[in-house]
């Protein structure tokens, strides 16, 4: 099953394309975790930007701080020093309240393990994020249902996640980060569950999305699914070693046609 077009997006998510705008910017980021009387460096002075429409593969082997810094940048956690700014605002001074409200309203989150909720149908999973959103309840379906229709799953709306297959519930949970319109994707391994062509069938999503606007940043230890971003940033001992575009990326589309295909039931 294909995507449908994202001709909503414009609604959905990022403001009118603008390049030139800075979305995340961080400067001489460090953090540290206490263990008994050992100190862990788990990032060590990271410094870069990330502007308005990139897509970027954070890259790096377990323990190289790569999933330290995606929860910094998704406001799960805070540096032990240095800024970070999202859209302008140094959230690095911000309390756990205020780290809430910007998760909720500007970033949304895509894991490998999809997180949803069991006895929920696609179309409920959907709008959980709404919930704490000021809409009503009229609009947060409206959200919802646009959003599954994107990922095309506006047949699937009614279903539970047992009897959805793994790519639909992962492209359950794409649409769940995407109800509340957010300004930035962040997406933890999110084909670390998935076959080959499913895998290939997610990226064209994150593709179709970023086409249209969407900052999208991906962690992912498989080069290949790099490979469909447009910029690869490669971490080890808690340092940026390496920070360069894709040259020829990939178009999953087009992968796809290559590749068998696998019923979805």
């Amino acid at each position: 099953m294909n995507p449908q077009p994202a001709n909503s997006l414009t609604a959905l998510s990022a403001p009118e394309h603008n390049h030139d705008v800075i979305v995340i910017q961080v400067r001489d980021i460090h953090k540290i975790y206490q263990l008994g009387e050992t100190q862990v460096h788990a990032l060590r002075g990271v410094t870069l930007e990330i502007r308005h429409g990139e897509f970027v593969a954070i890259m790096g082997a377990s323990g190289s701080g790569k999933s330290t810094f995606m929860n910094i940048l998704g406001c799960l956690d805070k540096p032990s020093s240095g800024q970070y700014l999202l859209e302008g605002t140094d959230v690095s001074l911000l309390d756990k309240k205020q780290l809430a409200g910007i998760r909720n309203r500007k970033i949304g989150f895509v894991f490998q393990g999809f997180n949803l909720l069991a006895r929920t149908t696609a179309l409920e999973n959907t709008e959980l994020p709404t919930l704490y959103a000021r809409i009503d309840k009229e609009e947060r379906r409206r959200r919802a249902v646009e959003a599954l229709k994107m990922v095309g799953l506006e047949d699937r709306m009614d279903h539970f996640p047992s009897q959805l297959s793994g790519g639909q519930q992962q492209r359950v949970a794409i649409a769940r980060a995407l109800v509340n319109r957010p300004s930035i994707l962040l997406a933890d391994e999110p084909t670390g569950n998935l076959d080959s062509r499913t895998s290939v069938e997610v990226m064209e999503i994150f593709q179709s999305l970023n086409d249209k606007g969407l900052t999208v940043i991906l962690v992912t230890h498989e080069h290949d699914i790099a490979q469909f971003t447009k910029r690869s940033i490669v971490f080890r001992d808690g340092k940026i070693r390496r920070d360069e575009p894709i040259p020829h990326r990939a178009r999953a589309a087009e992968v796809l046609k290559a590749m068998p295909s696998i019923e979805e039931d």
